[in-house]
């Protein structure tokens, strides 16, 4: 395997995590967002305040979308299963 090769491989891991994590963070980046923006309407400065609604809301993205996750993490990993012969 050729230093592009590697590279290419490292590409394609970064950027398949990045899409099966960016919804969950991007749905808990908007719900802390709202929050502060709550906590600053009411004056209301508990730090814990986030917490619960921040991991339902994760929890919630991750139930619905667990399906598709699981297919593009599954996706993956066969296609690299497929280029070990290639490899050696």
């Amino acid at each position: 395997m050729g230093s592009d090769q590697a590279v290419e491989l490292a590409r394609q891991l970064l950027w398949s995590s990045l899409v099966i994590a960016a919804p969950v963070l991007i749905v808990a980046l908007l719900v802390g967002l709202l929050i502060s923006v709550f906590q600053v309407a009411t004056q209301l400065q508990e730090m814990t305040l986030s917490y619960i609604p921040k991991l339902a809301a994760a929890a919630l993205v991750l139930l619905i979308l667990a399906p598709w996750m699981i297919e593009r993490i599954t996706r993956f990993a066969v296609q690299m299963f497929k280029m070990i012969p290639a490899m050696g």
